[in-house]
């Protein structure tokens, strides 16, 4: 499918409606009954009550969450499957969010951390420590760094620092209380202060992209064609992995590991602005941020009263994609 740019900013316009309207049935729809006047009123004439307070101070934190971390995943995975060429790369499958929950597991049972400003440098720590791990393992051998090897480096990453993290908690029960439902991936009671300590390095990696999208689109046309065209990969490279490093670790630190909108999202992106990565990136946010607050707004009414952790729904999600892409090996640019 072939859009002209301006389908395909209208289409990104009704994209961005899309969310701010999926944000806006986060803040009404719920356990604690409220309705679309309802909702209004607690902006615009607050008075306290027990709707208004869970509208305000609850719901309205949770969407922006939910929007910014969904987003975030995904032009996250948008970026590692341009730069391996591999269309399962993701921040979950390569073990990144791995490496940031372990980490922030590991900070605290043994240093009892437990601020939003420690989970948020100790996640940057955790996904850098995975990222160079996946790319040391993947560029071992005479074939050097090949998509293969990069997607079983990054299983085996992932497999391993999940095995610790339920090693350490097995032996804290008092940790595994406090991180369980973390460790699942949910935006249920976080904060508005949790999205406003990591919100200025995602915002970071967001000018990031944008600066490297046109160049990008020359680095997927493959490295000798982008080194004649005169593109310094290994400078763009760099920079691409120092933004991934932020939105997935900034990610990990809000809402926990939650998957596969890292693998699923750019697919779709691809499938309606193309190969310009100059409009997949803008795509992914706003798609990203449309399928985690959607999959947050069904996980309240799953098991009602209760609910399921929004990682979980993603993961129900996902995985039927994640078997097709395997299946059909799409291949990016």
């Amino acid at each position: 499918m072939v859009l002209t740019n301006r389908m395909k900013l209208l289409l990104f316009s009704l994209s961005v409606v899309l969310l701010l309207l999926c944000m806006a049935s986060s803040m009404v729809y719920g356990y604690t009954d409220t309705g679309w006047h309802t909702a209004w009123e607690a902006f615009t004439d607050y008075n306290g009550s027990n709707e208004h307070i869970v509208i305000q101070h609850v719901r309205l934190p949770r969407s922006l969450i939910a929007a910014v971390v969904g987003a975030s995943l995904a032009v996250a995975g948008a970026l590692m499957q341009a730069l391996t060429k591999n269309p399962l790369a993701s921040p979950s499958i390569f073990g990144i969010q791995a490496g940031a929950g372990f980490f922030i597991v590991v900070s605290f049972s043994f240093f009892s951390v437990s601020s939003i400003q420690g989970f948020t440098w100790i996640a940057f720590a955790g996904a850098g420590v995975a990222a160079f791990i996946v790319y040391f393992i993947g560029s071992l051998g005479r074939d050097g760094l090949t998509p293969i090897k990069l997607t079983l480096a990054g299983a085996a990453v992932a497999a391993l620092f999940s095995s610790l993290t339920q090693g350490l908690l097995v032996t804290n029960e008092a940790a595994l209380d406090q991180v369980l439902f973390w460790l699942a991936g949910s935006v249920q009671g976080r904060k508005l202060s949790s999205l406003t300590a990591v919100l200025p390095y995602i915002a970071m990696a967001g000018i990031i992209c944008a600066v490297l999208a046109p160049k990008i689109n020359i680095l997927t046309m493959g490295e000798e064609v982008a080194r004649s065209l005169g593109l310094k990969t290994g400078l763009v490279k760099l920079f691409a992995g120092l933004a991934v490093i932020l939105l997935a670790g900034g990610a990990v630190a809000v809402a926990g590991p939650i998957g596969f909108i890292g693998i699923v999202i750019p697919h779709v992106a691809r499938f309606v602005a193309g190969n310009d990565y100059r409009w997949i990136l803008p795509y992914c946010a706003v798609l990203g941020g449309i399928l985690l607050v959607a999959a947050d707004i069904a996980a309240r009414y799953v098991v009602m009263p209760e609910e399921v952790p929004v990682g979980v729904m993603t993961a129900i999600i996902g995985t039927p994609f994640f078997i097709y892409i395997a299946r059909r090996g799409f291949q990016t640019r």
